[in-house]
């Protein structure tokens, strides 16, 4: 079972078919896939699943604190089920590939208290931008 099946079956979360489908496709690493692509996705598995219960699912995942979007660029929201384990992404300037990083050292530290200007910071999200093999 993928961790993000666990998790959800911790919360006692309603396992229907369609949202079993739905966590299933984003199960793995690296995963940043669009709602369209997890449509696409799901619909091989079970192809009576409608858009709108894969948008619903998304927003309930993301709504849970289960599944995080990520958005870069302006281009469409993609959805990462690696939401409880800190990281940052590296997104392909050309493409839009994105890969999940876990970089040495706490980024929130490298800010100094001058540059936070009051703020109780909580957070760091950080994107390295390049171009990937693939389009190299």
């Amino acid at each position: 079972m993928s961790d993000l099946l666990e998790r959800l079956r911790g919360r006692g979360w309603r396992m229907t078919a369609q949202r079993r489908v739905v966590a299933e496709v984003l199960d793995g690493e690296h995963i940043h896939l669009t709602a369209d692509e997890v449509l696409a996705r799901a619909t091989t598995r079970l192809p009576e699943i409608s858009r709108a219960t894969v948008y619903n699912t998304l927003g309930e995942l993301v709504s849970l604190g289960e599944v995080t979007e990520v958005t870069t660029d302006g281009r469409a929201k993609r959805y990462d089920p690696n939401a409880h384990r800190p990281h940052h992404h590296l997104v392909c300037s050309r493409c839009g590939a994105i890969r999940d990083v876990h970089p040495d050292g706490d980024p929130l530290a490298a800010l100094p208290a001058s540059e936070r200007f009051g703020f109780a910071v909580s957070g760091v999200e950080m994107t390295y931008r390049g171009v990937c093999p693939d389009c190299a």
